[in-house]
């Protein structure tokens, strides 16, 4: 049986704007981290603004932090949150098959787009700053194709790929339990082993893929991601590190990612 990870709050509101924003609001009050989860989201967002459709029973959550390191290492978490996802579906249904990470925030099922991860940093009107890393899954619903951006991946659905049903109460549990085991490896012995980790989960490692970086489209062979988290292609003109970009693989698929 999984329990709440010790040291982490736990928060369950029956609905909410967006719970990144209301980590914003709880930012500079709580004196540990602590886990915001919404039956209902009113006006959920994703990446770049982009609004994220959350239909009843599906999974929104944020967990807010206060971590103490600089901007670079905050923003590895996207890391240690996507393999915590990873850990928390594989004990919700038992399996690993169909199951991979991709780049830089989204997990797939089957192909398909099942949980989005959004960081941000917040600045509280007092005291130093916080991250809330806001994560959507669908748990029993995916969003219709045209909800989506154009070319993105299509989204999929926990019950619909698996037929395991899981609450969003049971999933904050075995999320939290599964984030707590990361965090605790990421502190201890630094992004190496979450970056080992993460690759050997990774989707579409070694095929050609693009990445659209709002200036250009680059498309490369994936190699790896560095030690800094950034995507490596291997192009035409050489190795590219590139820090921040929308991922799509050759036949589509987008990363419309976040929370």
């Amino acid at each position: 049986m999984t329990h709440w990870p010790e040291g982490y709050g736990r928060r369950m509101l029956t609905e909410v704007d967006s719970t990144n924003a209301e980590a914003q609001r709880l930012a500079g009050t709580l004196s540990g981290p602590a886990w915001i989860c919404a039956l209902s989201q009113t006006a959920a967002r994703g990446r770049r603004g982009r609004p994220w459709a959350s239909p009843a029973g599906n999974f929104a959550a944020t967990l807010l932090m206060m971590p103490r390191e600089e901007a670079r290492v905050l923003a590895l978490r996207s890391f240690v949150a996507s393999l915590a996802l990873y850990d928390a579906f594989v004990a919700a249904t038992g399996r690993v098959d169909g199951l991979a990470l991709k780049w830089p925030n989204d997990v797939l099922l089957n192909g398909g787009k099942v949980a989005g991860i959004l960081l941000e940093s917040l600045e509280p009107r007092r005291g130093s700053a916080h991250l809330a890393i806001g994560i959507g899954v669908n748990l029993v619903a995916a969003p219709a194709a045209e909800q989506v951006e154009p070319g993105a991946l299509r989204p999929v659905s926990l019950l619909s790929e698996t037929g395991v049903g899981v609450t969003p109460d049971e999933f904050l549990t075995l999320l939290a339990a599964a984030y707590a085991l990361r965090e605790a490896s990421f502190v201890t012995y630094g992004f190496a082993a979450i970056r080992e980790a993460w690759l050997a989960r990774a989707a579409r490692l070694g095929d050609i893929i693009t990445a659209r970086t709002g200036t250009a489209d680059i498309t490369g062979t994936f190699e790896t991601v560095d030690q800094a988290g950034n995507l490596v292609l291997k192009t035409a003109s050489g190795r590219q590190a590139i820090p921040a970009a929308d991922v799509f693989f050759r036949g589509g698929g987008g990363d419309a990612s976040g929370h």
